[in-house]
């Protein structure tokens, strides 16, 4: 795994999905308090960016906009249809002010 810092902490807007590109992958950073997900930017069902689309922090879930599958943010798991396969979630650390996002290193 590789380390790779992504945001400044205090600039994500608590439950909105903010869009960045690290080592090649396209992801989503959520804040919840003091908590950041970072899932894949890309529905399984229609590659539609996912940081475009609503976050629900009760239920743990962004939707994707265009045609409303639900992912959980922990386990990048769909909670509806019409997406049937998971997306990618990455571990995140924050140290200091700083958002650190792992990446698995590719072989």
């Amino acid at each position: 795994m590789t380390k790779h810092k992504v945001a400044v902490f205090a600039e994500l807007v608590d439950g909105a999905a903010w869009a960045t590109e690290v080592a090649g992958h396209d992801i989503a950073l959520v804040r919840e308090g003091d908590t950041v997900y970072a899932i894949e930017d890309w529905c399984s069902h229609g590659e539609i960016p996912l940081s475009d689309g609503e976050v629900d922090l009760a239920a743990c879930e962004i939707e994707c906009f265009l045609h409303g599958s639900r992912f959980n943010l922990k386990t990048g798991e769909p909670t509806c249809l019409p997406a049937t396969e998971p997306v990618p979630v990455y571990s995140t650390t924050i140290e200091g002010a700083d958002v650190f996002v792992e990446i698995p290193t590719e072989i």
